[in-house]
């Protein structure tokens, strides 16, 4: 199914790595979006859990792996054309969680990356929702996060 003018949702997800309370940011490669910096992640594959796919996306775009618990968040990401019709649409799933290893290079569809302070978010052009997002989730002590 095609990612523009799908006939339904795309289930996808959505990647916070931290570390020394950094956030992991990739720059889109590729529209939606192309030239923002957002979270890692993309779509679910056929069989794929969530929690999978999560681990999958973080690893391909960055060569980075984090211990992901259980999500944290999901939202709708919606765009309209100049004439109302839905140009896109995804279902994302937000999973959290620490760095654990990998050298942080940007890979597969990901222009550039980079290890973000929560102070310079409102500096970068973002995917919407994403300052405020990063926020909100690394705010939450690290015990109180699922799985975590």
């Amino acid at each position: 199914m095609s990612r523009y003018y799908p006939e339904t949702p795309r289930a996808s997800v959505s990647v916070l790595c931290h570390r020394d309370g950094r956030a992991l940011l990739v720059k889109r490669g590729r529209p939606p979006f192309k030239d923002h910096w957002s979270l890692p992640g993309g779509v679910i594959e056929l069989g794929e859990t969530l929690q999978e796919a999560a681990a999958r996306e973080l690893f391909e775009e960055t060569g980075v792996t984090a211990k992901l618990g259980e999500p944290v968040e999901t939202f709708d990401s919606i765009q309209r054309d100049e004439d109302g019709r839905v140009a896109t649409h995804f279902i994302l799933t937000v999973f959290c969680g620490p760095y654990i290893s990998g050298n942080a290079v940007a890979a597969d569809d990901a222009a550039a990356l980079d290890w973000v302070k929560i102070e310079d978010l409102d500096g970068l052009l973002t995917t919407p929702g994403t300052p405020e997002r990063i926020r909100r989730h690394m705010a939450t002590p690290l015990g109180q996060r699922p799985g975590v």
